[in-house]
Parts: C-alpha cells; sequence; structure tokens
C-alpha cells in the first residue's frame, strides 16, 4: 500500500485535442498545451544526438549494438511541444499521437509528458503519485504499457489510471451518470455505475470538434474564403493606422503544418458564431438567416450565415457533413449515429433498473460541449425519443472552463480523497505482481 498523503499527487489528462496537467487538490489544471507536437525527422546531424544514444544502448560493442545504434540515428525525431508549435519551422511535419481516442504513438506520447512534468510543471516524477487519465475504450495493452513507462522511465512511486467518463461523473458530484464527452477527436457516450464504466454500454463516434472544425474550414472555402495562417504574411504600415497585407512565401513548409494553422482559426470561428440550431438544420428555412462577421488575422472581414447552424448540426445529424464539398465520406456510415441515438443506444444496453437514473442525469463534458444551446437541444431530442415517463435532465456545468477541464477536474478530486490513498498502485506492487496487477488495481 501506499501513503502518500504528503505530497499532492500528480493529474494528467492527454486528450486528443490538448494535454491538462497539475496539481490534485487545486480547481483548474496548472498547464494546458496541444497535444500534437511538431516533428523534424534528423538524418545526417544526429551527432549531438549520440551520447545520450550511447548512454542508453549500454554501448557494449559484444552485443552488437552498434548497427541498433545507426539505426536509431537514421530515423531521430526532434519533437517541438506546446509554445514551440507557434514559431514555422521548415520541414516540421504536426503530428499527433491519437487516433479514434487511442494512443498509436507512444514516442509522442512520452514526450508530452517528460514536456508536462519537466518543462511545465517543473517537478521531478520520481517524487509525485500519477494519477492518469485514460478512454473509457482503453485496451488492457494499452494501460500496461502506460504503467510500464510511468514505472520503468519515471520511475513514479505509485500509479492510477481512471476512467475519463468515471472522473466527469466524479467532477459534477455524481457516482451515477451517463456522460457524453465531445472531445476533440471523437464523441463518447459511456453509462457510470458506481463509480465504474458499464463497458457494454460505451458508445463512440469520430465526429469531434476537429471534424467540425474540418467541415467549417471546407465550407468556407467552397465559399471562396482564403485563410492565411499566420505564418504566411506580415502587416506592414502604409501610413498611420493604414496596412497592407505583404504575403511571404516559405516553400518548405509542410502541408501538415499549414493545415494546424487554419485549423486554429477556423476553429477560433467555429467557436466564435456557431450555435446549435433548436430543430434539425434544413437548407432552406436557414437560407436567409442574418448573417455574423468575423475577422481574419489578415484583416479581411468575412460573413458566416447558414454555416453557424450547419456545422454545430453534425454533432445531431452526421449526413450534413456529406453535403459540405471536400470532406471525406466516413467509410463505415452506418454505424455513424447522431447524438442523441447514442444516447439512447447507450442507455437501452443497459440494465432495466439503472435506465431511469441515467436518463435524469446525463453529464456533457469536453470542449465541444460548450457549443451553444447543444444542452437544450439534446435534451428535447432525447425527451422525443425515449419512453413517456421519463424524466429527462442534461447537466452541463454552467462555466465552459469546468465543461473542457472536467475529466482533469474529477481526477484533481478523486485523487486528493484520503479514502482513495489506499487505491494507488504503488512501484512496490508493480516490482512483485509485474505489470498486468494494473487490471486488478484500476478496474
Amino acid at each position: 500500500m501506499y501513503g502518500g498523503d504528503e505530497v499532492s499527487a500528480i493529474v494528467i489528462d492527454v486528450g486528443s485535442y490538448s494535454c491538462k496537467a497539475g496539481y490534485a487538490g487545486d480547481d483548474t489544471p496548472k498547464c494546458v498545451f496541444p497535444s500534437v507536437v511538431g516533428s523534424i525527422e534528423q538524418t545526417g546531424d544526429a551527432d549531438e544526438a549520440k551520447p545520450e544514444k550511447e548512454a542508453d544502448s549500454g554501448s557494449d560493442p559484444k552485443n552488437g549494438s552498434k548497427p541498433m545504434d545507426v539505426d536509431k540515428a537514421k530515423t531521430k525525431r526532434k519533437f517541438y511541444l506546446g509554445q514551440e508549435l507557434e514559431f514555422r519551422r521548415d520541414h516540421m511535419e504536426v503530428i499527433s499521437p491519437m487516433k479514434d481516442g487511442t494512443v498509436t504513438d507512444w514516442e509522442v506520447v512520452d514526450n508530452i509528458w517528460n514536456h508536462a512534468f519537466r518543462r511545465r510543471l517543473l517537478i521531478n516524477p520520481e517524487e509525485h503519485p500519477m494519477l492518469i487519465a485514460e478512454p473509457s475504450t482503453n485496451s488492457g495493452q494499452q494501460r500496461e504499457k502506460a504503467a510500464e513507462v510511468m514505472f520503468e522511465k519515471y520511475k513514479v512511486p505509485a500509479l492510477f489510471l481512471a476512467k475519463n467518463a468515471v472522473l466527469t461523473s466524479f467532477a459534477s458530484g455524481r457516482a451515477t451518470s451517463l456522460v457524453v464527452d465531445c472531445g476533440g477527436g471523437s464523441t463518447v457516450v459511456s453509462a457510470v455505475h458506481d463509480g465504474y464504466v458499464l463497458q457494454k454500454s460505451v458508445a463512440t463516434s469520430p465526429i469531434g470538434g476537429e471534424f467540425l472544425t474540418d467541415c467549417m474550414m471546407k465550407s468556407l472555402e467552397s465559399k471562396g474564403v482564403v485563410i492565411r495562417p499566420k505564418y504566411s504574411f506580415k502587416k506592414k504600415e502604409v501610413s498611420p493606422g493604414d496596412y497592407k497585407v505583404v504575403d511571404l512565401d516559405f516553400p518548405n513548409t509542410t502541408e501538415s503544418y499549414r493545415l494546424y494553422c487554419m485549423r486554429a482559426i477556423a476553429g477560433d470561428i467555429k467557436e466564435s458564431v456557431c450555435r446549435v440550431p433548436d430543430t434539425p438544420f434544413d437548407e432552406v428555412a436557414y437560407a436567409n438567416v442574418p448573417t455574423t462577421s468575423y475577422e481574419l488575422p489578415d484583416g479581411q472581414t468575412i460573413e458566416v450565415g447558414a454555416d453557424r447552424f450547419k456545422i454545430p448540426d453534425i454533432l445531431f445529424n452526421p449526413y450534413l457533413s456529406q453535403t459540405i464539398p471536400g470532406v471525406d465520406g466516413f467509410g463505415d456510415s452506418t454505424s455513424i449515429r447522431g447524438l442523441p441515438r447514442m444516447v439512447l443506444d447507450s442507455i437501452n444496453r443497459c440494465d432495466v433498473d439503472i435506465r431511469k437514473e441515467l436518463l435524469s442525469n446525463i453529464l456533457l463534458s469536453g470542449g465541444s460541449s460548450s457549443i451553444l444551446q447543444l444542452k437544450e437541444r439534446l435534451e428535447k431530442e432525447v425527451l422525443e425519443e425515449s419512453p413517456q415517463n421519463a424524466r429527462i435532465k442534461v447537466l452541463a456545468s454552467g462555466s465552459s472552463m469546468e465543461r473542457r477541464f472536467s475529466v482533469w477536474i474529477g481526477g484533481s478530486i478523486l485523487a486528493s480523497l484520503g479514502s482513495f490513498q489506499q487505491m494507488w498502485f504503488s512501484k512496490a506492487e508493480y516490482e512483485e505482481h509485474g505489470v498486468s496487477y494494473i487490471q486488478r488495481k484500476c478496474p
């Protein structure tokens, strides 16, 4: 057992859009930065990276570690995280470690953790227990890998892996609820009962904030709006208060970095002007809605009309995205459902006894859940579809800060509880039972 009361635990939540990290007991994370990284492959200039290479490959010429060394040096990637992403670099690719909510590139995640601990929180991970938030759909293999990296590389004294949905539920002070998590990369609906996720109830959809941002970008492009990334121009003062935009040319910028910068702008347009329509979107009815103006970084002002309502409505009716030119279709479109459908499917997969309680405790969390009117519309649509006498309540925290960070806040509450201290998976237990013991300690 680990008695970790003296030092506060660290809570870290690496999402598909941003990474949140901070101390347990705080009400908001200390640092939030994008969970995508810039990567430049280095081949020729791997010399400066040599000394640490030799140290970690246990350079013993007998066991033939030299060829491996050469191979490693060939594909050494240099990563840029957090604010370093704001500066354009030649040949820098922007890569995400996540695909559909699960980690696909552990080297990147490792760098993100390292950046959070050593550069942002400025702590030594060997001195703090770690509570890591993981997606409800996480596989046993992924959890073991996370535990292994934490104990072997960061040598943490204790660890706990908690499911996103459970933490969101705790953040609102409930042990049983239906959590609708609208994140950047995907939307996940999961039922939590007495502090445990009911695995059979988990419903996922690839439509998250980033998909909506892409739809926004393509839709504006189809109307002839040119979104210029911030690095591609500079403003020159012609006369006092009058600026002229001068294009700059950087031929070596990668396509992924250009898209990353354009998404940042399209994402801001989406957050500024979008709201969910009260009734399902219909091209004819919304053709003449009043437009909202938005000023792009290069000074041009655009008018956003029906798209304000159409883009968020994709959450409810995914097929709307097919009407936007340039948006890729879904491979297997039968499994893509709107939010209300996912909520009801999830509830129907649960035990009859708890359905009533779940319907009256639907929790919204994640960054995309802050879109205006989402709560009201979801409540209305679930009400129309559900049994007559059901009491339906969709709950969402008033501040968008709390919705965005609800997983982290739940982790902060959980890790600072006195009664939780006996739940930690300690280093001693790891050394005694091995990594697979995590499945028993963290259900």
